[in-house]
């Protein structure tokens, strides 16, 4: 079911998160390590406008793309991986908490592709309308 992009603000996020996972079961692990990447950094605001003076989420998206490039092992994109998750557990706004770990799942992309679309998730969770952005960016990075 593969759709229009000027198509997608009239579907239901039950049929976008289809898509999404339908494109992603086709994708290898360093391109959906940097769509998992794109997902979180969409967010991150909400992370750093609250806890400015943590920066293991963005930490965790800047070794997913270093791991992309080839500058890092994926041991170390887990370690960042594991800090953004314990970042996650020590803030308290919700909101923050799910971008920590839409993050931390960016970076473990870098060991298991399917963290992708749990990176991805855990952003929906922030905002629902992301899951249209997400598409959209998968298919661009697609073409």
């Amino acid at each position: 079911m593969q759709m229009k992009k000027t198509d997608l603000d009239d579907e239901s996020d039950s049929s976008i998160k289809q898509l999404i996972l339908e494109t992603t079961l086709k994708m290898d692990k360093r391109t959906l390590t940097i769509w998992a990447s794109d997902c979180a950094e969409h967010v991150l605001h909400y992370f750093e406008d609250k806890y400015p003076n943590d920066d293991r989420p963005r930490k965790a998206i800047e070794a997913a793309r270093a791991w992309v490039e080839r500058k890092i092992s994926v041991g170390e994109a887990r370690a960042a991986a594991f800090e953004s998750h314990v970042a996650a557990r020590e803030v308290e706004d919700d909101t923050a908490c799910v971008v920590a770990r839409a993050a931390g799942h960016a970076a473990a992309t870098a060991h298991v592709a399917g963290h992708a679309v749990h990176a991805a998730n855990y952003v929906a969770k922030v905002n629902p309308k992301e899951r249209i952005w997400q598409y959209k960016n998968l298919l661009s990075i697609l073409s």
